[in-house]
């Protein structure tokens, strides 16, 4: 007992009496407000945490002995003896309860007595309990003892009687109600036996308060499974915890030895002491080995298993998702793939080794291993074959003490810090060989560190799987752009190569016409003007790449897409003339250009291609119609505007999807309407630009007003 004196347990008393009627107070107001807790005890409960709590705010007042306090004390307990007896109820067992009556009646009247006894005994002495010179104290504590007695006793037939079903649900209120009834048995006990029990008297409060928290919150069926597990962490810390208390124990009997000694004997003892201390932090504090030593010693005499599984997963997934270039370091995941493999086992160091494009294995990640030396050819294709093949980790320790299947290569065999090979299997598929150090501590590779080496290997295999098929899909989406700009080229060609093959044949029967020769000359002048505005587009067909817009005639858009279809007449131009759009007059005349010549190769010969212009003041709309066979709906949504994709023979399937780009790239849109054997409806939707410029002036006033303000 710390020798603080009576008013210093006095003060300490009085701040656990005020905890104790806090903590029931709030486990009583929870008790209220969660209504869909169901114990068999609720309402006697509630009414022995009221209690309780008032019996700490009166001793925190009056003092324990007073006579207030006795009477709330026997109050308080008669209202637990009361909760213990329903408690037997809790399964069904009410013929259980009719034998527990007599005890809980008897238990009942002997605490009456007792308090009787107690308030003769305030009449007599000052205090009941603590002043033994009281001639009725001993009764006091008899009678204290006697019901504490009689409780554990109701507390444990409680537990050892019940259904197996039913005993996690007991094992809170039985257990709270047992070390409250104990610490009354061991107060009054040694009161009785005349110790001091001040201390005891002081720390009631407290207990008083933890039984009544552990009784409400510990016996909902919310918590009926919990148990108490504490992690690996903590009971690092405690075990650590308790050999400090025994250093500190050790130093104190030595310090006390010391004394018996010669003033100068014991002072060169303690200096030596001191030194020695110094010397042994110094040496094995920094120490990695003596730090794995305890780790290892400590896992294997605590813990079911050496790992904790839910904390190395953690720092695996910390270790893998860590962003390259974070915290000064440029790790891709091949070195982050070695780090979060070596950090579970505790290896210093660690090498990766990935197939190149030759399917050889060569060395592609190396982790706090500078001084190994790699061969060119590492991982002989023997080897890797016979590892994936057995899916097994090798342990260097067993290759070299026992006959092994697998032949290592000479570098690994010959270094003994070479501790493990490890195989990162992908769908049976090797997809890299990590090769780890010895630990700090030497030790023996266990069916636990195989089991989990292989299924980090397992994990490490698929994200390396996932960045090959992620780079493999760069690279196709480079080639495929690439593919999709010649075709975007060869769309455009084969359209100036059927209408130069047209303006041959028409040569032949025509050259002698001077009015054909002109428009020839024409057709010629335009051919031309397409090709090198294609290849000046050539270097402009990137996904998200903008154009430039501004202010477009639909009239001269049209003259310039009529003009480029030959003299077949077919294309008739029908609308509102004279509408402005807001667009790219080059984009535009292509985007035209390639609807108009499709609905041309829609139709039949001498149909005509009608190119309809409307407005209704806000956005432009270009129609182009034919009356060509159509298109299933299913085919609109689902093939027309895919690249490649076409219902004509000859086609390269560019022309709508390429149209449909650029009216994007313009801010606007494109419609379809397509019945078969009717026609089909091109509708391409653009801003006016009288009212895009309005649009454009009201925000440019409404930012300048903004940013005034």
């Amino acid at each position: 007992m710390i020798p603080l004196g009576s008013s210093g347990w006095q003060f300490v008393g009085f701040f656990f009496h005020l905890a104790c009627a806090l903590a029931c107070t709030i486990a009583g107001y929870w008790l209220l407000r969660h209504p869909q807790v169901t114990i068999p005890h609720r309402w006697w409960t509630l009414c022995a945490l009221s209690l309780t709590a008032i019996w700490s705010l009166v001793v925190a007042a009056l003092g324990a002995g007073h006579l207030l306090a006795v009477t709330a004390s026997a109050a308080r307990d008669i209202a637990w003896v009361f909760v213990l007896y329903r408690l037997f109820a809790a399964d069904g067992r009410h013929q259980l309860t009719q034998p527990v009556r007599p005890v809980v009646a008897a238990l009942t009247l002997v605490i009456l007595l007792q308090a009787a006894v107690a308030a003769a005994a305030a009449f007599i002495g000052p205090d009941a309990l603590p002043d033994h010179s009281s001639p009725l104290f001993g009764i006091v504590a008899l009678l204290h003892i006697l019901v504490a007695v009689g409780a554990l006793v109701l507390a444990h037939n409680l537990y050892v009687g019940a259904s197996p079903a039913l005993r996690p649900l007991l094992r809170w209120p039985a257990g709270a109600l047992t070390g409250f009834w104990a610490y009354q048995l061991n107060l009054f006990t040694i009161a009785y036996l005349g110790g001091a029990v001040d201390g005891l008297l002081a720390f009631e409060g407290l207990i008083a308060g933890l039984v009544g928290a552990l009784l409400v919150f510990g016996g909902s069926a919310q918590v009926e499974g919990r148990r108490l597990s504490p992690s690996r962490t903590v009971a690092f810390r405690t075990l650590s915890l308790v050999i400090i208390g025994a250093y500190l124990l050790v130093m104190a009997i030595v310090a006390g030895s010391l004394s018996l000694l010669g003033d100068g004997l014991q002072r060169l003892t303690q200096v030596a002491l001191v030194f020695a201390a110094m010397a042994l932090a110094l040496h094995w504090l920094p120490s990695r080995k003596l730090r794995g030593w305890w780790r290892v010693t400590v896992i294997k005499h605590l813990f079911e298993h050496r790992y904790d599984y839910r904390a190395e997963w953690l720092r695996f997934t910390r270790t893998i998702g860590r962003i390259p270039g974070n915290e000064g370091e440029a790790e891709d995941l091949s070195h982050r793939a070695v780090r979060a493999m070596a950090n579970v086992v505790e290896s210093p160091s660690g090498l990766l080794f990935a197939p190149d494009e030759d399917g050889a294995f060569v060395l592609a990640g190396r982790w706090n291993w500078p001084d190994i030396a790699v061969p060119p050819q590492p991982i002989p294709p023997q080897l890797a074959e016979a590892i994936a093949r057995s899916d097994r980790i090798v342990d260097l320790d067993r290759n070299r003490e026992e006959s092994d299947d697998f032949v290592l290569p000479c570098w690994l065999a010959d270094r003994a810090d070479v501790w493990a090979v490890v195989p990162l299997l992908h769908f049976e598929r090797l997809q890299a060989v990590i090769v780890l150090s010895r630990p700090a501590l030497p030790r023996r590779l266990d069916w636990e560190d195989f089991d989990l080496l292989r299924i980090i290997g397992r994990q490490l295999a698929s994200y390396l799987a996932e960045r090959a098929k992620h780079e493999a899909l760069l690279e196709a989406r480079q080639f495929d752009e690439f593919s999709r700009r010649i075709a975007f080229v060869m769309h455009d060609v084969k359209n100036l190569a059927s209408q130069l093959s047209l303006l041959a044949r028409n040569a032949e029967l025509h050259g002698d016409n001077p009015a054909f020769r002109a428009d020839m000359l024409v057709t010629l002048r335009n051919s031309a003007d397409k090709l090198n505005a294609l290849i000046a587009r050539l270097g402009r067909y990137r996904t998200g790449d903008r154009i430039g817009l501004d202010r477009v005639e639909l009239d001269e858009v049209a003259r310039r897409v009529v003009g480029g279809t030959g003299r077949g007449g077919r294309v008739t131009t029908l609308g509102t003339p004279g509408i402005a759009v807001l667009g790219n007059s080059e984009a535009l005349e292509q985007a035209i250009a390639h609807l108009v010549q499709n609905a041309i190769e829609a139709s039949e010969a001498g149909t005509p291609v009608y190119l309809d212009f409307s407005t209704d003041g806000v956005r432009a709309r270009i129609d182009v119609v034919d009356s060509g066979e159509g298109m299933s709906s299913q085919f609109v949504r689902d093939r027309l505007f895919k690249p490649f994709v076409s219902s004509k023979s000859a086609g390269f399937g560019i022309g709508a999807y390429e149209a449909r780009e650029l009216v994007r790239a313009m801010g606007g849109r494109i419609d379809v309407d397509s019945r078969f054997g009717v026609g089909t409806r091109f509708s391409i939707s653009l801003p006016v630009f009288a009212a895009a410029e309005l649009a454009r002036l009201a925000n440019d006033s409404v930012a300048a007003g903004a940013k005034g303000t």
